[in-house]
């Protein structure tokens, strides 16, 4: 039976943003949150277990842990906390509570109220014309799916789309059961946020993932924070950048919003955080207009170029530039010519502000730039990354200790399962692996990514979708046409833990697959089993479940996904699915001999924090077609915004992870008691004709004349960079057009939707 909790009420309250991250008020607000949820009892039990070597990975951000022997007891951030305990709720949904909610009733509830209803119990099935799900059991359930597997008219008219929380073992069945039914369509996560990282990456350096470890960071001598909020999103990173600060290395924060993290950060485990001040983490703050990181990052290139003119042999690293890089002459020409007016146009800032950021840089040996979904999620993101990577070449801080390239993933697990083949457009190398391992040919076509994934099932070209783990229509961009186009399916079927807005937009058929959380217990033929996750710098390592299971009816993904494939497939190809069932190391065995960097596998993981991939781009060696690594050209762009008109991103509260918000708060910005609040400045507020608290609608500007409202947001008078505003996902995802997307990655550009702001339609009739 759930909780039957209700949602808080909308009543705003607004307080200066704050100074500082942490503290104690972050453990008072975990432990609340946690009690809130579970016993004592259950609380410690998480709490002593999340990130240790004999526990269970925190199923949050992607951020490493210290190594063995440097972790502390209590290896978590305050959100960390909150997630786990999230999932490790009492609170329990049987099949009482979908006969007393139809599913149009649970459509209408909120994200957090469907979140807190409590842990999924039993799969359960919605049947054509159904209003209700119903229970099914799981013979019957894996008959369902699979029969509409089979009666497909192609195996491409089907989508198999993962989140990050999957674990490297089921992401390799996922994608392995996929190809060997015929389809490279495996829309992820990573589709939707880092998408251009990897597609950057992967043309420079060859290699579409990060080059840093934790060691780097912490011996830096500067590190550029760029378009992340690591107070929020993965606050132990904080600790990193204290490291950094007291081995006396430099921070620089570039966002369009100040972040209370970055400016000073209390470390709640140290006397320093509790009764002092704190660490002040940002040297420099750069407050960018959005998508204005392209021209900054080219300023500093040109700035660079200029100093080495005055100094030859004594700024740029040309030992290196000759010796590993290609295009550094067609880069040089275009770097001089960006004319310095439209680069403090695009940014915002002024000339002396980035010759401060220049003056760092010439001081600095090494250098890291990590960055996150604020440079990924605009229409230039590719581009601007690829100029992130010219400025590390320039001075060779690329390949060596202490610098590099960081994309900071935002999803535990969220690169292992890329590494693992959840891509639609893997690389033929791996395809022929998986093909002489398992005995069948692996189809070469590329599939489809989560945006085209969308527009199939709108079009009617995919009619089966199986999404595993996420929430697909909260993540996704355009959410009326999502939802529209996921209805139009035959069958929708999700492996999850938790209910959420994904479950309530059904095809004609649909079901709830539930399975164990990563801090449930596992337990199969062989014995208790453990599974493995990638961090954001490439360190694999085991996670083992603590917690009795929420039901005795859930499967492990690894189980589900093992009885579907062979259901679906039958024996052909012969793949052994119940062996990969009863005990995981056979399914590692199988990804060593796939997978590179694999090899051993479960020896290797065995050891205590597992072990680091190797990175081919830290022995300066760059799999390009050049065999180097590429200075790139890259246009001067920035968006156009139209008098009248603001420049919308789209970001989390600070209780929030991912789509789901844990409370109507966001306590570092000043935010509470509600979620449709638009953060605009007092400067822009006048322009406007508006006041602080009105009441608006937000709607999208586009170039397909339909218009996209979210309805009925309070404005917030608040320092963002001129011309901007912020608001919460998922509930601005309505505005960002299916079609508006980066060149290159497909990612949907989340962080840069022009939008204009109207007096909601009740207020204005109201003053006529």
């Amino acid at each position: 039976m759930s909780s039957g909790i209700e949602d808080p009420g909308d009543d705003l309250s607004v307080t200066p943003p704050k100074r500082w991250a942490t503290g104690v008020p972050a453990v008072t607000h975990a432990l609340e949150y946690s009690l809130g949820q579970t016993t004592v009892r259950r609380t410690a039990l998480t709490l002593l277990n999340i990130n240790q070597v004999k526990g269970f990975d925190c199923p949050g951000c992607a951020w490493p842990e210290p190594a063995p022997g440097k972790r502390h007891r209590n290896e978590y951030c305050e959100n960390g906390a909150k997630h786990i305990s999230d999932e490790a709720t009492s609170r329990r949904i049987t099949a009482e509570f979908f006969r007393r909610h139809p599913i149009a009733e649970l459509g209408e509830k909120s994200d957090y109220w469907l979140n807190q209803q409590g842990r999924l119990t039993e799969p359960m099935i919605k049947r054509p014309g159904a209003a209700h799900y119903e229970p099914i059991g799981w013979d019957e359930a894996f008959d369902v799916l699979a029969g509409e597997l089979t009666r497909l008219d192609s195996p491409d008219q089907a989508l198999f789309y993962t989140s990050g929380r999957l674990n490297n073992e089921a992401a390799f069945l996922l994608q392995l059961f996929a190809r060997a039914y015929g389809t490279n369509n495996l829309p992820d996560c990573s589709n939707l946020c880092h998408e251009s990282s990897g597609s950057a990456l992967q043309e420079t350096l060859g290699i579409g993932k990060g080059s840093v470890s934790l060691d780097d960071i912490h011996t830096a001598d500067l590190v550029l924070v760029v378009g992340q909020n690591p107070g929020t999103n993965h606050p132990r990173m904080l600790t990193a950048l204290e490291e950094t600060k007291r081995n006396g290395g430099k921070v620089i924060a570039v966002n369009p919003l100040p972040e209370a993290g970055l400016i000073r950060f209390k470390h709640p485990q140290k006397a320093r955080g509790v009764i002092g001040r704190g660490t002040p983490i940002a040297d420099q703050f750069l407050q960018i207009r959005p998508g204005g990181d392209l021209a900054l990052f080219q300023a500093l290139n040109r700035l660079l170029l200029e100093a080495e003119d005055e100094r030859p042999g004594t700024v740029l690293d040309h030992a290196f530039i000759s010796t590993h890089t290609t295009g550094f002459g067609d880069f040089t020409d275009h770097a001089r010519k960006i004319p310095w007016e439209d680069i403090l146009t695009a940014t915002g800032l002024t000339r002396e502000e980035i010759g401060r950021v220049h003056d760092r840089v010439l001081r600095s040996g090494k250098i890291i730039v990590c960055w996150a979904m604020g440079l990924t999620q605009h229409k230039h993101g590719v581009p601007t990354i690829r100029e992130v990577v010219n400025f590390l070449l320039l001075r060779g801080n690329i390949g060596r200790p202490g610098a590099g390239v960081c994309p900071v993933r935002g999803h535990s697990n969220v690169q292992g399962d890329r590494t693992m083949g959840i891509w639609e457009r893997m690389p033929r190398q791996f395809l022929d692996a998986l093909g002489h391992e398992f005995g069948f040919t692996p189809p070469a076509h590329h599939g489809l990514d989560s945006v085209n994934g969308i527009r199939a099932m709108r079009d009617g070209t995919a009619k089966v979708f199986l999404g595993v783990a996420g929430n697909f229509v909260r993540a996704t961009p355009d959410s009326r046409v999502t939802e529209e186009a996921m209805r139009r399916c035959r069958l929708t079927a999700h492996i999850s833990t938790k209910l959420n807005r994904s479950h309530t937009v059904c095809g004609d058929t649909a079901l709830i697959l539930p399975t164990l959380g990563r801090s449930d217990r596992d337990i199969q033929a062989s014995g208790e089993q453990f599974i493995t996750v990638e961090d954001s710098m490439s360190e694999v390592h085991a996670s083992r479940g603590r917690l009795a299971p929420a039901s005795p009816h859930l499967l492990s993904e690894v189980a589900i996904i093992s009885r579907l494939a062979r259901r679906t497939l039958g024996d052909t190809p012969a793949i052994p699915w119940e062996e990969f069932e009863a005990d995981y190391d056979t399914v590692r065995d199988r990804i060593a001999r796939v997978v590179p960097g694999f090899e051993n596998f479960n020896t290797r993981v065995a050891g205590p924090g597992g072990f680091r991939l190797p990175n081919p781009v830290n022995r300066r060696v760059f799999r390009t077609p050049s065999g180097k690594a590429g200075f790139t050209v890259n246009d001067f762009t920035m968006p156009h915004i139209p008098e009248g008109h603001l420049l919308l991103q789209t970001l989390r509260s600070h209780d929030q992870w991912n789509t789901v918000p844990y409370a109507r708060n966001d306590r570092y910005r000043g935010i509470r008691n509600a979620r449709r609040v638009v953060l605009v400045h007092p400067a822009d507020l006048a322009a406007l004709g508006l006041a602080d608290r009105d009441r608006v609608d937000l709607i999208t500007v586009w170039r397909d004349g339909l218009e996209r409202r979210a309805e009925d947001f309070r404005v917030v008078a608040y320092p963002t960079s001129r011309g901007s505003a912020a608001s919460y996902y998922p509930e601005t995802n309505v505005l960002v057009p299916l079609d508006s997307v980066a060149d290159i990655s497909n990612t949907p550009t989340s962080k840069g939707v022009l939008i204009r702001l109207e007096p909601t339609r009740a207020d204005a009739a109201r003053s006529d």
